[in-house]
């Protein structure tokens, strides 16, 4: 069974960090579900993703119904906003297992996702891994099983999620296998034909970046963005391959690497980024380090513009005792107040990883710091969801130690999502919401739009003739008008 992260939690704390204090906003946390094995167990580096129905969904990479595997072989469920869980399937080693990665919720409607093992081919310890589809009723389609090719030349064990792409398919990476063995950048469609786009270590001393850890994102420009936990040329503080890397690659698969993290003295730009990256509104992109900066080796927080410039935002454990936290293993999400929202893997107040706001401008907030009863060992980020607050999962930690699922409100106003984000004239869209039955009117960028359906959580309509790139507006039957998180972008 994967366990790649557990061996971090013997490091030591961090020791004489300067002092630094900032006043946290209003917010309430609930511990919404503690994990017990039989309905899950350890969800490991994901977000939830809300459903067209409103409800939450995820993966727990150990636990659920079959024993076929050590301690389970992982689940897909489904909890509501007030804590209600329902497992939607259980793997059971050949359908895969470890599922370490969230989901993404597709055009479709169905959710898809990856298991770093388990599937159709043997070739690896536990299996290869796979792509599934998966239905809002739990029913679970196999797309792709692992190392199919000769030497694993496809890739295997895909630890990071998958996200479908302006041309419909979906794309992800490896973090083993391909040409050069450690890991791939490939290309699927919705019926299961894959496509490897890029095998690491292509470059002399794997300078082009190893073993990805992460996913990707889809930039405005159209071209995928993201990060290697190795490689990249700069060894003297990450062993033989390097710290990691920050990547481009066009859908058509030219790659280029547009960071080498440990660049700076003593790594004070980060180093080993196992997330991967979130665009804000300014264009630029924004990450986590796991190790590296300016203090006790416990991360970062990074700015990084589509041509490599890179700005250390934050070193962690600044603060006396690591307060701030230390080593965030997952990535951000960027809030509808602008702000950057994401969770550190250990530290805090009570030493067992925080939840943190941190501005564009570098000033950062510790929000929770959690104290193993309501959940410890922080893999998974942040989702914001429609109604304005935050959900996460722990690892470990709640009544039974399997991990917990939490919810966290610092005050932001409900919103609504599009999926997709971008389309031409004509494009179906979803729009996920509260309290859209009844709506009035939806605008694109303030040209109004048909409601073909609408329901408490959700509108379907079509990017109306005459759109150009802005948001999409929602007026509720109340007259209430909700904006959508991110623009809408018509190419």
């Amino acid at each position: 069974m994967l366990k790649l992260v557990l061996w971090r939690r013997v490091l030591l704390l961090c020791v004489l960090c300067a002092p630094w204090s900032a006043a946290a906003p209003a917010q309430t946390f609930k511990s919404l579900l503690s994990f017990d094995g039989s309905n899950g167990a350890n969800p490991y580096t994901m977000s939830l993703v809300q459903g067209t129905d409103g409800n939450f969904y995820g993966t727990t990479e150990t636990g659920g119904a079959n024993d076929n595997c050590a301690s389970g072989c992982g689940t897909v469920f489904k909890i509501t906003a007030a804590g209600a869980l329902v497992t939607l399937h259980s793997f059971d080693g050949a359908d895969g297992e470890y599922p370490t990665a969230g989901l993404v919720l597709g055009t479709d409607g169905n959710f898809y996702g990856t298991t770093s093992a388990g599937g159709a081919n043997n070739s690896c310890f536990d299996g290869c891994g796979t792509i599934f589809r998966i239905t809002p009723g739990g029913t679970l389609t196999t797309l792709y099983s692992f190392c199919a090719q000769t030497k694993c030349a496809d890739g295997y064990s895909p630890l990071g999620g998958l996200i479908q792409a302006t041309d419909g398919n979906l794309y992800g990476t490896t973090v083993y296998g391909g040409a050069n063995n450690p890991g791939t950048i490939f290309k699927i469609t919705l019926a299961g034909a894959l496509t490897t786009l890029y095998s690491f270590c292509g470059q002399t001393n794997c300078s082009d970046g190893a073993d990805p850890y992460a996913g990707l994102v889809q930039g405005s420009d159209g071209n995928f963005y993201g990060t290697t936990s190795a490689g990249g040329n700069y060894v003297s503080y990450c062993g033989s391959t390097g710290c990691g890397t920050v990547f481009k690659i066009t859908p058509q698969g030219t790659f280029t690497t547009i960071y080498r993290f440990c660049a700076q003295t003593n790594c004070a730009d980060g180093e080993i980024p196992y997330a991967g990256l979130v665009q804000a509104r300014s264009g630029n992109f924004y990450g986590t380090t796991f190790h590296g900066g300016n203090t006790s080796d416990t991360g970062t927080v990074f700015e990084i513009s589509s041509t490599g410039t890179l700005t250390t935002l934050y070193s962690f454990c600044t603060l006396a005792g690591c307060l701030d936290g230390a080593r965030p293993y997952a990535g951000l999400v960027q809030a509808t107040d602008q702000n950057f929202y994401g969770t550190t893997y250990e530290d805090g107040a009570n030493g067992w990883g925080t939840a943190y706001k941190i501005t564009a401008s570098d000033t950062l907030t510790t929000l929770h710091s959690f104290d193993g009863t309501d959940g410890q060992y922080l893999i998974g980020g942040l989702v914001q969801a429609t109604a304005g607050s935050f959900y996460g999962t722990t690892y470990q930690g709640g009544s039974s130690s399997d991990g917990t699922v939490f919810n966290l409100s610092v005050g932001l106003r409900p919103f609504v999502v599009t999926v997709p984000t971008s389309g031409k004239t004509g494009t179906k869209v979803t729009i996920l919401g509260n309290d859209l039955k009844g709506a009035t009117s939806v605008t694109f960028d303030g040209v109004t739009a048909t409601i073909t359906f609408d329901s408490g959580s959700e509108i379907q309509t079509t990017v109306p003739a005459g759109a150009t790139t802005g948001n999409v507006q929602v007026t509720t039957a109340s007259g209430t008008v909700l904006t959508s998180n991110v623009k809408f972008r018509v190419p």
